[in-house]
């Protein structure tokens, strides 16, 4: 045995392990976990941050609350814009027995007529008034009916309405006119703007007005229908004027007296 050990092949010889080698798939799993998943994690990541940098790119952080707020503004003009359409119809009628919401008005609001021009709510608040206080006093029966209400643009309600009544005089039969209020609308959907137009008199015979007709009309192309206007020195004077006059009369007064109106609303409201 002794002769024939040295002549063996190294191949024949039973191979021993080396302490410092391992076997094939250890290492193999060993460096999956330890070297290969975070290379795989990091080369994952890596694709997908510039998807992300490019959607925060294409969605600005303040685009969705910008958004969103105009969403909700959007929201409210309409909500408000049924709400002063509502209320419009419901105090329109009445305008002659009880005072109006002024909720859906701004506190700078315009009032204008083919003749003066007003600003502010408490102005606003007095014609109703005047309105009230001087149709109760000239007039044994007085009303306002509705024909009509639409809107030729989103922010603008028109309202076509006819004003009849009869005089506390003997001589003088009923009388009525027709009229267009237009009702201008903010973003927010409150009324910024009232504007009295189209004012269409049927006054009886003796007071209808002394000048032609092409003498008074002024054209509007918004509407087919006329204007009138009347100049106090060419009409006799009739109940319907004197109801202006005095209208107007109590809007123009000084201070002091119109104090003493506001502390008298509650009586003739």
């Amino acid at each position: 045995m002794a002769f024939l050990m040295p002549n063996l092949s190294p191949s024949l010889l039973p191979q021993t392990k080396s302490p410092k080698e391992k076997p094939l798939l250890q290492t193999i799993t060993k460096h999956n976990c330890s070297t290969l998943y975070p290379l795989a994690l990091s080369s994952v990541t890596s694709l997908q941050t510039p998807s992300l940098q490019d959607a925060q790119v294409k969605t600005p952080p303040g685009a969705l609350d910008s958004n969103h707020q105009q969403h909700h503004e959007k929201d409210d003009f309409y909500v408000n814009l049924g709400l002063a359409v509502r209320t419009l119809r419901e105090d329109l009628p009445l305008l002659f027995t009880r005072d109006l919401n002024y909720d859906i008005y701004r506190d700078d609001i315009t009032f204008v007529d083919p003749l003066n021009t007003f600003t502010g709510i408490e102005k606003y608040k007095l014609i109703f008034w005047a309105l009230r206080f001087h149709g109760k006093i000239l007039f044994r029966e007085i009303s306002l009916d509705v024909y009509r209400v639409w809107q030729p643009s989103e922010n603008v309600i028109l309202i076509r309405w006819n004003l009849k009544a009869v005089p506390r005089v003997p001589w003088e039969a009923e009388g009525q006119f027709q009229g267009n209020s237009r009702y201008k609308l903010d973003r927010n959907g409150k009324i910024y703007e009232h504007k009295v137009d189209n004012l269409a008199f049927n006054f009886p015979r003796p007071f209808k007005p002394a000048a032609s007709v092409l003498d008074l009309v002024t054209a509007c192309p918004v509407s087919p229908n006329p204007t009138f206007l009347w100049d106090p020195v060419d009409m006799r004077s009739s109940s319907w004027v004197e109801f202006y006059r005095a209208v107007r009369e109590t809007l123009t007064m000084n201070q002091d007296d119109y104090l003493r109106l506001q502390d008298s609303l509650v009586t003739c409201s």
